[in-house]
């Protein structure tokens, strides 16, 4: 009835966001008011708000009408590459980024649609979004499209589509990126340098990382730019015990890359954090050195358990007749057994006092005790009587070392 009187303009704009009747009616998804707006030959279809000149196209696409979509896109005077001013979104963009099918196929059939535009602020393309909110069928409408580049990185942290599918664990959407065999999966971000397989790995996505193993061309020792961390000394740390395994089942993967800092090998961060499964997994590759300090404090996978209270690990290294129970670290020159009795982990002390070849009067560099000084002043009475049941306990620190009298 409004618009059939003469003196009613359908493209007058409301005076705080600049938005006309036909805006409104696109961004609620009401179709047949739109249709009937349409039909105005002095209606404008390019019309946008004056707060951040977002249009129709943007709406509809936005909102997944697409009813309205083909509608304005059967128009010769819409621009279907439009984007809003603030950000620099096109339809596309947004259709991807909200998972609307529908839009982005009518969006996609025209080949004046460019599906490599990014976003200003956030410098991603469409596929790149879709591929970190796991749209599946999106991602797999977007790469139907020969200008669609997989490996195209966003411009803010040089992340791949595969790199945000592989951090938000979006396992279908992996797998659709890997079928392609232009995809390559060892591309790493600029802002970590953490390739796909480092976040499966990190994050305990077996699913993922399966995938990622499975694929020819992966480098399965590749360490980020950043901490030099491999995806095993990740995992390891972790206590990522699928991916450790899977890891560990490839011939061609080292054990034993220590990290650039603080130079710690996945047995030590392991056994650090006690995570006794991973433990004995990396213990079964005969490559693995149960002995093997760390490069900063030079500190054996041993001592880290030992002073953590990891009784399992400790039991599980000690079963081992190769772990030597004796090394000191070169920081503090302390011992396994001068770190539990320190920190009275009294079941430590027990398994490292039945290995005949413990020596119980090791004296550290930094304060000069042995493990009975350190029970005496702290009156752990408990783990004193564990040490004096030894014969070859030194009661005086100026008597000859007795170690090797001693005999189980």
């Amino acid at each position: 009835m409004l618009l059939e009187r003469d003196d009613v303009d359908p493209n007058i704009a409301d005076t705080q966001s600049g938005r006309t009747p036909l805006s409104f009616a696109t961004e609620r998804g009401h179709q047949r008011v739109v249709i009937m707006l349409l039909e105005r030959r002095d209606i404008n279809p390019n019309s946008a708000d004056t707060q951040h000149e977002q249009n129709l196209l943007w709406f509809a696409a936005k909102k997944g009408y697409a009813g309205i979509v083909r509608l304005l896109l059967e128009r010769d005077d819409i621009d279907p590459n439009i984007a809003d001013t603030k950000l620099h979104r096109t339809p596309l963009f947004l259709a991807a980024e909200n998972g609307c099918e529908g839009v982005v196929r009518l969006l996609l059939k025209r080949d004046d649609v460019d599906p490599n535009i990014a976003g200003v602020q956030s410098r991603r393309t469409p596929l790149s979004l879709a591929a970190q909110k796991g749209h599946e069928e999106v991602v797999r409408v977007l790469l139907k499209r020969s200008d669609v580049d997989p490996n195209l990185t966003d411009g803010q942290h040089g992340k791949t589509p595969l790199r945000w599918a592989a951090r938000s664990a979006h396992e279908e959407v992996v797998r659709i990126l890997l079928e392609r065999s232009d995809t390559s999966p060892n591309i790493a971000d600029t802002q970590s340098g953490r390739t796909p397989l480092s976040l499966a790995a990190e994050n305990g996505y077996e699913g993922v990382a399966r995938m990622l193993l499975e694929r020819n061309g992966v480098d399965p020792n590749m360490a980020d730019t950043r901490s030099r961390r491999t995806p095993l000394s990740l995992a390891a740390q972790k206590g990522r015990e699928g991916v450790v395994r899977l890891l560990l089942e490839r011939d061609d993967v080292d054990p034993n890359i220590a990290d650039i800092y603080i130079r710690r090998t996945p047995l030590s961060l392991a056994a650090h954090k006690g995570h006794e499964t991973v433990v004995r997994m990396l213990l079964k590759r005969s490559e693995v050195d149960p002995n093997l300090p760390d490069g900063q404090y030079g500190r054996t996978p041993l001592s880290w358990a030992a002073e953590n209270g990891h009784e399992e690990v400790v039991r599980i290294l000690l079963e081992r007749s190769d772990t030597n129970a004796n090394i000191a670290d070169t920081q503090s020159g302390r011992t396994p057994l001068s770190w539990a009795t320190s920190r009275a982990h009294k079941g430590i002390m027990k398994l490292l006092l039945q290995r005949c070849d413990t020596n119980p009067n090791t004296v550290d560099i930094q304060h000069g005790q042995t493990p009975l000084s350190f029970a005496a002043e702290n009156c752990y009475e408990g783990i004193a009587r564990l040490l004096l049941e030894r014969d070859d306990t030194n009661l005086n620190p100026d008597a000859p070392n007795l170690a090797e009298s001693h005999s189980c």
